[in-house]
């Protein structure tokens, strides 16, 4: 995944919600509106958001050390994990909490602030705006993420690839339209209705929507967190490139493990030719490895053990 056009869409969404969120706040401030302050805390969240999956990215480029030998690439999962617990706390049971803040001010025959305040198109406006700002953002996500999906679905993509970035920006986008069109609902249902009880569904709604897409990215991050292998197509790649090369039999195993978005480890043992010359030996792991590296340029971490081809199956 071309960690470039990932920084771009991040950027764009970090410009967006930054911008987005003041205004909400200030129309919050002016309303009292519920469903503003559920949607001013949720552009709050994703700017965080964004800030740490560009964190994320540049500690990623850090050289290895000597505590961490395989470099520092896993970071931007570890960051993509924390947006969606950040999702979760900060955007979903906040929300949760402000609808049922509201809720029991309803009930307790509270009148509702949006339908006494004279400032009452002002969160109409405000959304509409964020609406068509969001919507910019995500088409940013979009067009960054299309050479990459391929033929695959949103739903695939979102699942096998390798690098948080596009996929967490897709899915907050998603999030922050669909949760303004709750917001926009809610607000506007209020003031047609005069029933408050819809400014409580659409902040509803919004702290159900963003719970379960911080569920959702939690799941995918965590499988990134635990170690992926390299893709199908990858793994086939570097099979058929070690087996072509020069001296090399067969393959006996082989496994790989993505150090980072775009950092794979290959661990493999293979059968060569019978000889007794170590230098035959080194020579064929060496056009092994250039095999390797050429089918695949994210092996940045590379380990073959040779074995004497007899012929026979070996177990992992």
């Amino acid at each position: 995944m071309s960690s470039h056009g990932g920084t771009r869409a991040i950027v764009a969404a970090l410009s967006a919600n930054a911008f987005i969120a003041v205004i909400k706040f200030g129309a919050w401030a002016l309303t009292g509106a519920a469903s503003m302050l559920a949607e001013a805390v949720h552009s709050v969240a994703d700017t965080s958001n964004q800030v740490l999956l560009l964190r994320g990215g540049q500690v990623a480029k850090r050289e290895a050390s000597e505590s961490h030998p395989f470099g520092y690439g896993r970071a931007p999962f570890i960051n993509a994990f924390l947006v969606s617990v950040i999702l979760f706390s900060l955007g979903g049971l906040f929300a949760l909490y402000e609808a049922f803040h509201k809720w029991e001010e309803i009930a307790a025959g509270h009148p509702n602030e949006l339908l006494e305040s004279q400032w009452w198109w002002v969160p109409v406006a405000v959304l509409v705006f964020a609406i068509v700002a969001e919507s910019l953002s995500f088409r940013t996500a979009i067009r960054e993420s299309v050479p990459l999906k391929g033929t695959l679905s949103w739903p695939q993509f979102i699942r096998a690839a390798k690098s948080p970035d596009l996929p967490v920006v897709l899915l907050e986008d998603f999030a922050a339209l669909l949760g303004l069109v709750f917001a926009l609902m809610g607000v506007g249902m209020t003031l047609v209705t005069h029933n408050g009880l819809w400014d409580v569904a659409g902040t509803a709604l919004i702290g159900l929507l963003l719970i379960l897409v911080a569920v959702t990215l939690a799941m995918e991050t965590r499988s990134l967190l635990l170690g992926e292998a390299a893709t199908p197509q990858a793994v086939a790649a570097i099979t058929a490139a070690l087996a072509g090369a020069d001296g090399v039999r067969r393959v006996i195993h082989l496994k790989t493990l993505h150090l980072g978005p775009q950092e794979v480890l290959v661990a493999a043992k293979i059968a060569v030719e019978p000889t007794e010359s170590a230098a035959r030996v080194a020579e064929v792991i060496n056009n092994a490895e250039v095999a390797i590296r050429s089918a695949n340029p994210e092996v940045t971490a590379l380990y073959l053990e040779p074995d004497i081809d007899r012929g026979t199956p070996e177990t992992p």
